[in-house]
């Protein structure tokens, strides 16, 4: 009513005329009145005919595809423990239902198809027992909460006490992991980190720490 009444030219107060004045309030309450009725009957009448789906808005598929959030560490680094401490847990907090989180470990794969790791063969292992965390529980508030918690003694990984313990924190079964591990002497474990360290090239990231 406010913008109509606006566009309306202003008299000059010597010729203003009241009867006008009145006549157009009045058709403008009529107008606003006929509208509400309208309103009013759209929704009375024609709602409850409608679709649920119409009426929430989901007139297209409003599912959303994941962002991409990837991390590349090592095992037995104190640069991890601080980046999961202070960014990639902060950040899972607040996004964790956006993302797709994926940790993937840094390491050279060496000529006979094994992985040279930075800080020897411990750090393999514990790059391993973290991989097999991932492969076993898919949801990261498991498995990330998982490697945090070995991060932070990161220079007892990959001690038995350190894993076992960390594995009954978070409701991850030891033995689950060790067959994990284990699988086929070692060489399931050696894959899934040198499939991991491949991907970490391919994103030129080849040494930390």
């Amino acid at each position: 009513m406010d913008e109509k009444h606006q566009q309306l030219p202003l008299p000059q107060p010597m010729n203003m005329n009241p009867p006008q004045r009145v006549s157009i309030f009045a058709k403008a309450r009529r107008l606003l009145l006929i509208a509400a009725v309208l309103i009013a009957s759209f929704h009375l009448v024609a709602v409850p005919f409608m679709p649920k789906s119409f009426l929430e808005c989901n007139h297209g598929s409003t599912t959303k595809a994941l962002v991409p959030f990837e991390a590349h560490i090592i095992s037995k680094c104190p640069d991890t423990r601080h980046a999961l401490r202070n960014l990639i847990l902060p950040a899972m907090q607040k996004v964790h239902d956006k993302v797709d989180f994926q940790l993937s470990y840094i390491g050279k794969p060496t000529a006979n198809g094994g992985v040279e790791c930075k800080h020897g063969p411990s750090e393999c292992i514990g790059n391993i027992i973290e991989l097999c965390a991932r492969e076993l529980y898919p949801d990261p508030k498991i498995h990330l909460g998982f490697v945090m918690c070995l991060t932070k003694d990161y220079p007892q990984i990959p001690d038995r006490a350190l894993i076992e313990d960390c594995a009954l924190e978070h409701a991850i079964d030891f033995n689950k992991l060790n067959e994990c591990a284990a699988r086929d002497e070692t060489a399931h474990g050696i894959e899934l980190l040198r499939n991991s360290v491949q991907r970490s090239a391919e994103v030129c990231l080849y040494s930390i720490c």
